[in-house]
């Protein structure tokens, strides 16, 4: 059970303007198993993460389902934030964001796989060996997904997998749209080689 009230969803542009002090002093004693002090948090934090998450999915009802994932996540991880390295609420926004990207992933993932299973269900015969190939294809070109470096993978799956533009993909990232143009420029410039290289 997630040790925390349940108050009426925030709205997106509800943002809390409480002290940071505030947020980490009920952290701090949430750490302990104070759940009074939990549901103090997140009363003060909920509308950031709500509206943090809403930015990235775009969608009320999968930001709220996400937004109490990320409360169940701050609750199990609450012991181990270190006070000295940041804000409280810096660091629920952080959870926040990559919670919501991982559901953008997952998202996709299950759409490529039933996109996949629509394929392969209906197969005519003279398309047998042309499914081959574009799976053998779709092999390698996972592949050379795993020669990029994390940030770069990122903006190239939200921004081709994801359909966001480089101004969304900025902003879900928390980046300059610059920032954002060349890690997709070069990400994609890395898989061109890569499937060039390949036999």
């Amino acid at each position: 059970m997630i040790p925390f009230r349940r108050k009426a969803q925030p709205s997106a542009t509800d943002v809390s303007t409480t002290d940071a002090s505030d947020e980490s002093a009920a952290l701090m004693k949430a750490a302990k198993g104070d759940q009074q002090a939990f549901a103090e948090f997140y009363d003060l934090t909920s509308p950031l993460i709500f509206s943090i998450v809403l930015k990235v999915l775009r969608n009320q009802s999968l930001a709220e389902e996400v937004t109490q994932e990320v409360f169940v996540e701050l609750w199990r991880l609450a012991p181990k934030f270190d006070f000295e390295r940041g804000s409280a609420k810096a660091w629920a926004g952080t959870i926040a964001r990559r919670r919501a990207i991982d559901r953008v992933r997952s998202e996709e993932a299950a759409r490529r796989r039933d996109e996949r299973e629509a394929e392969l269900t209906v197969v005519p015969v003279d398309t047998v060996s042309e499914a081959a190939i574009d799976a053998a294809e779709r092999e390698m070109l996972g592949g050379a997904f795993q020669q990029l470096s994390e940030k770069q993978r990122e903006a190239v799956e939200l921004a081709f997998y994801g359909g966001h533009s480089y101004r969304a993909v900025a902003e879900m990232l928390d980046v300059p749209e610059g920032t954002v143009k060349t890690r997709i420029r070069d990400g994609l410039n890395r898989l061109r080689d890569v499937m060039e290289m390949e036999p």
